[in-house]
């Protein structure tokens, strides 16, 4: 007996409904995702990128839509959709506006050949005026800016020779018109410190002071302080110095506007002051002049390699003699400066000291500078010199076993030893100014307290 079959429990109708129903839901799903379903499909999108190395080789091919916020409610960017990256294709380069950077070798003459000028057109340049001829000294690093007219000649000529000065040729109808242009800093102070435990110029190359700076403080404290045979580990120094600046970037340095030395304890002070008659000069705090009649040492950052002796072996003649002076060995070509103002007696070859200079100091003072690889520029017998001028450098002329400088000094015409001999101050300031110079001091003064309490405190930290 054949079973017979139930009948269905919903009407037909009813499931053909249903059945459309749940095939357009299904479609809907397929094409609109839920939120939830993107945010999911998104991160998982970016966790399989997450590879590094896969993610650095392939970062030039990630589509837009690859990093897409994970909180997106909106469905994915169809792919015609995408933004079009934009365009970074280098710009084409201007065939009448050419620069040139200047290389080793090069000269004028090379530069306007690599930009297809003729050497009838720098001769034109060069010979349009005595001014244009500053553009045939180059210097490596040097960029050349041309502006071409359009049948290839030269319309203008433009370089930056520093931070601070320009030049450039235009031409006219008359030929070119040379132009300067200088740009006026501003003009800030700044402060540096230094504990020594080597030499001056290391420990201010350390602070952050430049080694031009260094040589000028040596030369405001070089009346007191001999920097080849006084400094010791643990001296200190402190400036406030000008700096000049333009857009924010410092490009030079200026005066030493205040500084102090602590050499073995004792503390010195020097600020600048420039009087109502323009003459400038280094001054005490309480106002005294830094300035002597004779500086300590006429080398700067030289070794004494012989003191003053009235029985010292020579090394050449291998015999006593009394060696009446110091001798400050550095290196060949080292400058060397006149301990004080005077004239000079002699400035040529003098025995066994080879190329010598002697300058008169007034009537009753003479030094003595000898073993010279060669005179500075304008010193000659009978010139004036000013102290601390540079009148010769360093050599190893005469009887002399190793570059060096032999010092004497006399008085009277009786030689002493010049590390020793005291010598007067000049005039302090003037009664007159005293306060005026209490009120540009005191501010400098207090500034460099300052500084190196906000320092050490830091350093505490």
């Amino acid at each position: 007996m054949t079973p017979t079959s139930k009948p269905p429990l919903y009407p037909k109708s009813h499931l053909l409904a249903a059945s459309g129903v749940a095939a357009f839901l299904s479609f809907a799903l397929l094409v609109f995702p839920s939120s939830d379903v993107e945010a999911k499909r998104t991160t998982l999108t970016l966790d399989m990128s997450s590879d590094a190395e896969q993610l650095e080789q392939n970062k030039d091919d990630l589509p837009l839509t690859t990093v897409t916020s994970t909180e997106s409610t909106q469905p994915f960017a169809k792919a015609a959709d995408t933004p079009a990256a934009p365009d970074t294709a280098s710009k084409p380069v201007d065939p009448l506006n050419k620069s040139v950077t200047v290389g080793k070798g090069d000269t004028l003459s090379t530069v306007f050949a690599k930009v297809g000028l003729s050497s009838n057109e720098l001769h034109d340049v060069v010979n349009s005026s005595k001014d244009a001829k500053r553009f045939s000294r180059l210097n490596v690093g040097q960029e050349l800016q041309f502006k071409l007219t359009a049948d290839g000649h030269l319309e203008s000529l433009h370089s930056k020779l520093s931070d601070l000065e320009s030049i450039s040729l235009s031409k006219t109808d008359k030929g070119y018109a040379f132009k300067r242009e200088l740009v006026k800093p501003d003009v800030r102070s700044a402060y540096a410190r230094g504990v020594i435990n080597s030499s001056l110029s290391q420990s201010a190359q350390r602070a952050g002071l430049p080694y031009s700076l260094a040589m000028d403080m040596a030369n405001v404290f070089g009346y007191d302080i001999d920097f080849a045979e006084d400094i010791r580990s643990g001296d200190e120094f402190e400036v406030v110095y000008e700096q000049k600046v333009v857009n924010g970037k410092p490009i030079a340095n200026g005066n030493i506007l205040s500084a102090r030395f602590i050499n073995r304890g004792k503390t010195f002070t020097a600020v600048r002051y420039t009087n109502k008659q323009g003459a400038t000069s280094y001054y005490t705090a309480d106002g005294n002049s830094m300035r002597k009649a004779f500086i300590r040492t006429p080398v700067d950052f030289a070794r004494i390699s012989s003191g003053f002796s009235m029985g010292r072996r020579h090394p050449i003649l291998n015999k006593i003699r009394a060696h009446k002076g110091v001798d400050y060995a550095a290196p060949r070509g080292t400058p060397i400066k006149a301990a004080g103002d005077g004239r000079v007696m002699l400035a040529g070859r003098h025995g066994g000291y080879g190329n010598a200079v002697i300058i008169q100091h007034g009537n009753n003072y003479k030094t003595l500078y000898g073993h010279m690889q060669g005179f500075a520029k304008g010193v000659r017998t009978g010139t004036s010199v000013k102290q601390g001028q540079i009148i010769g450098y360093i050599g190893t002329t005469g009887l002399s076993t190793g570059p060096h400088l032999h010092y004497e000094f006399q008085v009277n015409g009786r030689h002493v030893n010049p590390l020793s001999i005291k010598t007067a101050m000049a005039d302090p300031i003037a009664r007159a100014e005293k306060q005026r110079f209490l009120q540009q001091s005191k501010p400098l003064l207090a500034r460099m307290d300052q500084e190196k309490s906000t320092m050490l405190a830091l350093n505490k930290r």
